[in-house]
Formats: structure tokens, sequence, C-alpha cells
């Protein structure tokens, strides 16, 4: 059996049962079914309309990548394309889907690996490791001053030397790590999401910044809401070896603390165990899943 355990926001409607619609530490979650083989967790993933969703074809995953943010959806086709649709991405058809990795200028950029979305813009991942961008520039999150452009039909390049990108689908900030495990963040810092500390809080990023003040270890995955950020390292030399990190503003509940963090600071739990390791998480518009090595999930809610 897999316990969940759960903080946040609970309402719409409410999740936990004769509980405060505001749950600020974690709590169990009481599964509705008993059946005990419907309730071994194998994923957890939420959205802003705090539902999980898993993608099944006669019984096994389909082979395709799919990414959605408020204004934007896309599709990563086995074969590298990226097929998108969005107000910010064809504002004439915003309905239609084109293939916007054709789109790239440089041909030897147009197999994709991974596809991440923001609030209304798209980020690639090229078989060459560049990072490109297409949809909306309002907070600089595409690394480009906002006034010198404000939204973009075809991607422009970003970075170079990418191994993984970070952002949510209600975020206007993202995150790109290099293959040297150095993080750069751009976009809306204006919460301190973005970790870059006290001094450059409220700021817009209009160009990529080196995180500093990074905790120790390996950076194995970033995964951010609309006013904050939650990372999880992996470090070889302590037990538990991975742990979880947030910024960003504390009154929704996200960060799983009671004040602003403006840099990545630890979330603790009294439910986590000393040798508890955070297995895997996931972030919604205003809450967060976490499942620990003695399969429980914490949820951070507004």
């Amino acid at each position: 059996m897999n316990d969940c355990l759960f903080f946040g926001s609970n309402k719409y409607p409410i999740l936990i049962k004769n509980e405060p619609e505001k749950i600020t530490k974690p709590i169990q979650f009481k599964f509705e079914n008993e059946n005990e083989n419907e309730k071994q967790i194998k994923q957890i993933s939420s959205d802003e309309e705090f539902s999980t969703i898993f993608l099944f074809k006669n019984g096994k995953a389909i082979e395709y990548l799919i990414t959605v943010g408020y204004s934007n959806e896309a599709i990563l086709t086995i074969e590298g394309n990226v097929f998108a649709k969005g107000y910010d991405i064809k504002l004439k058809n915003p309905k239609e889907f084109i293939n916007i990795s054709s789109l790239i200028k440089n041909t030897n950029d147009r197999i994709i690996e991974d596809i991440v979305s923001g609030d209304s813009s798209i980020y690639l991942l090229t078989s060459n490791q560049n990072v490109y961008g297409i949809g909306a520039n309002y907070s600089g999150q595409f690394g480009v001053d906002y006034k010198t452009l404000s939204k973009t039909e075809k991607p422009i390049l970003m970075m170079k030397n990418v191994s993984k990108i970070f952002s949510g689908n209600s975020s206007f900030h993202v995150f790109l790590l290099n293959s040297n495990q150095e993080l750069f963040g751009c976009g809306d810092n204006t919460s301190g999401q973005i970790g870059l500390g006290e001094s450059r809080n409220g700021e817009e990023l209009k160009k990529l910044t080196k995180i500093q003040n990074i905790p120790k270890g390996k950076i194995i995955d970033i995964k951010c809401g609309s006013l904050y950020s939650i990372m999880l390292i992996e470090d070889q030399n302590q037990n538990p070896k991975r742990k979880l990190y947030s910024c960003g503003d504390y009154r929704y509940n996200g960060l799983g603390k009671t004040e602003d963090t403006y840099e990545f600071t630890e979330i603790k739990s009294s439910l986590f165990g000393n040798d508890d390791d955070i297995l895997d998480f996931s972030v919604g518009l205003n809450h967060t899943l976490i499942l620990t090595s003695k399969f429980k999930i914490d949820w951070i809610w507004k």
C-alpha cells in the first residue's frame, strides 16, 4: 500500500474531508477507494485544474510527449517533430496545429528531444542540446527584453549546451541546466521564484542569469508554479540522498513554508523520516505533490 501526503489549498471541492480549506502542514491523504490493488502509486502529476492525467493505449503509454500551458498545446512525435497551437503561437488561427520545429532557422536543430510549456510560451530542446523558445515573451522568459520582443511565431535560440529545461504551465519563468550542472534562469522574478536572493527580488530578468548558492548535490528536477519553484537535489554523501528545496511566494502554500523564500531552501516535514528520500514530485498552479521512498505523498496546495 502506498500512502499519500497532502498540503496546500483544500478546496474546489474539498479533497481532504473534515479538514480546513487551507492546510499548511502535510497530512495523510485518505483514498476513497479502499481496493489495495488500485492504491499502488506509480507516478504523480498535477495541473492547474487539480487533476491527474495518465494517457494509455491498449495498456501501453502512447509514444508522444504532450505539454500544455495556459494558452498553448504542443505534441512531440517519436520522429522529433513538434506540432503546437495557441494564441501566442499563431495569432491568426490559434486553434490550428503547426509544425513549429520545422520553423527553426538552423536545419540541423530541427530534431527535438524535449518540450516544456510555460504559461504562454513553449521551449524546445534539440538533439544538439540547444534550446529555442516560441510564443509570448511578456516577462523576458526567452532571455530577451520584452520591449524588444514581446512574442514570436518562430522559434528563437535561447541557449546552447543545455541538458534540461524546467518551467511550468502557469509560470512566466524558466530554468535551463547545462551539462556542467550550472543553472540559469530568466523571466518573472517578482516573487523571488527564480531564487536569486532577496536583493534581486521583484525583478523581471530579461536575460539568462546564473543561479548562485544552489544546495550541494545534483539537480534532478525543477518544477515551477506561477509564483514559486521547487527543486529536487540528490547528494550521494547525505542521508537521505534526495531532498526538496523551494523559493518564491509562500502565500500560495506551494512552498510548504509560512514565509517568502528568495533562495532555494529545504522543505522540511515532520512526516519525512530521517532516511526518507524524495522519489518524485509534481507542481500545479497552487499545489505540490511529493512521493517519498516510503511511498507516501505530500500535497501542498493554495
